[in-house]
């Protein structure tokens, strides 16, 4: 469905985004998680052909949109993170607007009416949108990205600034638009991702430094992090492991047993290390009592790959 290939943005000699590559399969919801200025929004802004490429390629359905923008845009629907709605105007005028910018004809009436239906909005047909609160306008925004029945649906921090009982609304929203769409989404809380998408891509400084499930990044990092108990000193446990290939560093706990010492062993680049620690303690006669991956959640993924505080609101 989407296809991006050596993508990269420079704003002089910085670069927003670097060598980017990565494809997107329908009826995928994809979460872009990263912290502000990762380059999430210079992405989509690209994908959605709002601006260009340095260099690269972004394909949708098949069409290249910088060979052909118009037809590749008719696949693409897109909420930037401030919705682009006309306060002044009613809410089905607004989007009967929007219909006629992308050249809607065919039973245009039942179409607005379905679109509304499915964010909830109906009811506020009616109603200038300058007189909505935040909640419904990032609704009637997402409407006009639906209009059209796009089959991507683009969203760039689609709950910023809404209150937690409208993130959870906005939560329904998303997935019901995955049962029907390719939805991609950028964020930098961490609930938002691990509750919607099916897939994350986890971006810091312009490249995407992992990929993969929520759970399934936390299972991959977790293989890399081990504590272990062993009976012996401190001294013994630094010298077998001192120069152990694969192990990237070393820290002690505190010991849960007398005669004990409990290690944080780290593998390079999250590397499953349980074999490498096994053959180092037989090698130098070091009892093993306990050894455990340590459970990572998806933030402490997040911070283990970028060094970066993210946002994680709690108790949504």
């Amino acid at each position: 469905m989407i296809e991006v290939r050596n993508l990269t943005k420079r704003y002089g000699v910085r670069k927003a985004i670097d060598d980017l590559s990565f494809t997107i399969d329908a009826g995928e919801i994809v979460g872009f998680l990263g912290p502000n200025g990762a380059g999430k929004t210079t992405t989509m802004n690209i994908m959605t052909g709002y601006i260009a490429a340095s260099s690269g390629e972004v394909s949708i359905n098949g069409i290249d949109i910088l060979a052909e923008p118009e037809m590749a845009k008719a696949n693409i629907g897109y909420l930037p993170d401030t919705p682009p709605v006309y306060g002044d105007m009613r809410v089905r005028e607004y989007l009967n607007f929007v219909a006629d910018i992308k050249r809607v004809r065919k039973e245009r009436k039942k179409m607005l009416t379905h679109v509304m239906e499915q964010v909830s909005i109906l009811d506020m047909e009616s109603r200038l949108i300058k007189n909505l609160s935040r909640g419904y306008r990032q609704r009637v925004g997402l409407a006009q990205a639906m209009i059209g029945e796009p089959k991507v649906i683009v969203m760039d921090e689609p709950t910023i600034g809404l209150d937690p009982k409208q993130i959870i609304e906005m939560r329904d929203v998303v997935k019901r638009l995955g049962e029907r769409h390719t939805v991609i989404l950028s964020s930098h809380i961490m609930q938002e991702v691990s509750a919607v998408c099916d897939r994350v891509m986890i971006i810091n400084k312009g490249k995407i430094v992992a990929h993969g499930t929520p759970e399934g990044l936390s299972e991959g990092l977790q293989k890399g992090q081990m504590q272990v108990r062993l009976k012996c000193n401190r001294e013994d446990a630094a010298a077998a492991f001192g120069d152990v290939p694969m192990i990237d560093s070393l820290g002690f706990g505190e010991s849960r047993e007398e005669g004990t010492v409990e290690l944080i062993l780290n593998g390079e680049d999250g590397a499953d290390i349980r074999e490498v620690i096994f053959h180092a303690c037989v090698r130098h006669g070091l009892p093993i009592l306990m050894m455990k991956s340590n459970e990572m959640s998806l933030e402490e993924v997040f911070l283990s790959l970028t060094g970066t505080e993210v946002e994680n609101v709690s108790d949504i």
